[in-house]
Order: structure tokens, then sequence, then C-alpha cells
């Protein structure tokens, strides 16, 4: 199975205008996705490669336009770069053996602030030594060094995946789990996958796949249904499951079938720990207990995708929420990477289930939210709790 970019290590590129980035990127991917000039401002938007970095794994490479970039154009650019941060999880600073600009410590000390591990190139040293005062500097605020020179160095990748895999975050290697902490070899995990106008034709959606996949690491057994099968599906075992995940859509229905002494939850749910802070969201979704008339709630997706007739952030899930808090809610969608500006405005954050971006870009909006005092949830657990079931959905994360 191809490993979607949300379940990728993010690595940022970045450094001034000709530094050496791009060609950076193009000798790590052994191909030319980034245009090498001797132009200023080659690259003008953040290039995205999916490739498999061994030993590292699955990774994206980011390749990022000059931080020094000028004009209305280039603060365009600059603004894009400053962007990528959200979704990185560890920085390469590339450097040319010139002075240092003050663009370059500000971003550096960035880094620092989002703690995002960084490696820094000393690129360009066929021009020389660096100045001693310069590398000091870098070094202060960077994880790892690693000097080379792009034109005439011929271990620059080898010796690249050496540095960086000193860096990577340990939670990254080490992984959150999706269920080997609550499934075990040979258990029974029942999936309620409902076919609606959502579901991709002739696909499941992104948590399903993952989901079903974990249970066949695990040496688990799977069993797959609508909601509409489930209660045959589960007469015609000969023991209970061990756990009964659902689409929360169909959250209410297939409560109401599952026994209470079996485990059941969400793929929201699950992809809420994974992808985020699972405690964070169930304490967000107390606030749908003290909304008022007239309060706004940000409705807010990491991706852009087709809405539909019963769409479940433009249509379901406000409806549940007016349902559950007997108040006249008003309700603002957004979605992409980006993040709307004011958002202490609003009451509440329902956040989507974040299949189709990665941990740091979850955590990042939910440190904004916290700077804010806004509280934050997501789809899945927004919604058990508007059921009523929120207690149960997360029993077996042992909050």
């Amino acid at each position: 199975m191809q490993t979607t970019k949300g379940n990728r290590l993010h690595i940022g590129f970045f450094g001034k205008r000709n530094a050496g980035k791009s060609s950076l990127v193009n000798k790590i991917i052994g191909q030319e996705i980034s245009i090498v000039s001797d132009i200023l401002g080659t690259t003008t938007d953040v290039n995205q490669k999916s490739m498999e970095l061994l030993p590292v794994g699955p990774v994206v490479l980011m390749d990022t336009a000059g931080f020094d970039d000028t004009g209305e154009l280039g603060k365009l650019r600059v603004e894009k770069t400053n962007e990528a941060l959200k979704l990185v999880d560890v920085a390469v600073m590339v450097f040319d053996n010139s002075p240092l600009l003050p663009a370059e410590i500000a971003f550096l000390n960035r880094l620092k602030e989002n703690k995002i591990p960084v490696l820094s190139i000393l690129n360009k040293t066929d021009l020389g030594e660096y100045d001693k005062d310069i590398v000091r500097e870098i070094s202060e605020k960077s994880d790892e060094i690693l000097k080379i020179s792009i034109k005439s160095d011929n271990d620059i990748v080898s010796n690249f995946k050496e540095s960086l895999i000193k860096i990577i975050p340990d939670d990254y290697i080490q992984d959150i789990p999706i269920l080997s902490d609550i499934v075990a070899p040979k258990d029974t995990a029942v999936l309620v996958i409902p076919i609606d106008k959502e579901a991709p034709k002739g696909r499941l959606i992104l948590p399903q796949v993952n989901v079903l996949r974990d249970i066949l690491d695990i040496g688990a057994v799977s069993v797959v249904c609508r909601e509409n099968e489930l209660k045959e599906a589960l007469d015609k075992l000969s023991a209970p499951p061990k756990i009964v995940i659902t689409d929360s859509q169909a959250f209410k229905k297939v409560a109401e079938i599952v026994p209470d002494d079996i485990l059941l939850t969400s793929f929201s749910i699950i992809f809420a720990r994974l992808k985020g802070d699972l405690t964070a969201f169930v304490d967000g979704a107390r606030k749908l207990d003290a909304l008022y008339d007239k309060d706004r709630v940000l409705i807010l997706e990491s991706c852009s995708h087709h809405s539909v007739e019963d769409d479940i952030g433009k249509v379901k899930i406000p409806k549940l929420v007016r349902t559950y808090s007997g108040k006249e809610i008003e309700f603002e969608h957004f979605s992409g990477h980006d993040f709307p500006k004011n958002i202490d405005k609003y009451s509440l954050i329902i956040h989507c289930g974040a299949c189709m971006t990665n941990r740091r870009e979850v955590l990042n909006r939910i440190n904004i939210a916290n700077s804010y005092g806004v509280p934050i949830t997501n789809y899945g657990i927004a919604i058990a709790k508007c059921l009523g079931i929120l207690d149960r959905a997360i029993k077996p994360f042992a909050l």
C-alpha cells in the first residue's frame, strides 16, 4: 500500500536564494524536480516530492523559496515558505559560505521556537573555509551540522541521510499506535463502513484503509460490513469481537446494536489520537455543553473536497450541534492547509479527521487554538458527544 503524504516524515529545505536548496533536493531524489538556476528566486512556490528515503522510510521533501526574496511577488513567496513550517517535521537549513543575513538568524530562531529539529548544511565549501564565528552561531541554533560542496562532493546523499537520522524526532520513530495497544493477535475487530455519497466509488477512505492494514499487521481478524449487516455479522461470530470500529456517521445506529461489554469507537477518534492530541480534543468537546445563541463555531478541514448534498462538515455536524445545544449557533467553514486569522472570535473549533495531513500540522493548529483560549475538538469526538456516547467511544484508549 502506498504511504500517503499525511503519514510521511515532512522534511523542509530552507535558506536564502541560491544557497543550493534545490540542487540538494535534486541530488537526494536523483532527478530534476526543482529548477536550478543562477538567477535569484527561481523557486517560486513550495515544491513537494514524496519518496522512500532509505533507511529513513517514506518522506516528503519540501523545497521552499528563499526567505530573502524581494518585491511584491517575493513577499508572497516568503509567506508560502513560512506557511510550510506548519507541516515540517524536520528542517534542513542550507547556507552558502557568505555572511549571515538577519533573515537566516531569525528563521533559525523560529525553528527552535517551534521545536523543529534542524540540520544545517554548510554548502559551497569549495569556496573556502567558513568563518569560525558564523559556524559557531549556526551550531548554537542547530541540532546537527554537515559541511558539503554540492558541486564537487560525491558522498552528499549518504552523508545527508546519516546526519538526518540523528535528528529525527523520537516520537516519529516510535510511532503512535493505531490499534496495536488495544487489539492483540487473533482478536477479532469488526469494521462498520457505510457506503454513502462521500465514499469514493470503488474505494475505501484513508482512515478505513489504515485501520484495516493495521489489523492485518497485528495478526488479528477483521470483519467488514455495512451498518445494515452489523447485527447479522455479530450473530455469526462464534465469540464476541474485541472491538467494533464504525464510521462516525453511523455511530448512533451501531451503538444501539453493539452490546455494552464490547469496545466501540470510530475511525475518526482513532485518527484523533494518531494525528493530534486525543485528550485535548475530548476536553474541547466539553464546550458543546456551554454554547450560547449566536456563538460562532469554526468547522476546520485540512483538505478541499467536493461537497455533497449532506456533507458531514457543512450539513451533518452543524445540525447535530444545534440539536444537542438547543442554541442558534453560527457556523463558518475553512478548508486547506492555511489557518484562518482572528480565531478568537470563535467559541469552538471542530477539526476534521485529518486523514490528508500530518500530525505536525494538527498539533500546530491545536497549539494556536490554545494560545487564543479557543477549545478545539474533531469530527468523531464531537459527533459522539452530541449522541451521548463519548465516554463509551473513548473507553478503548483509557483516558
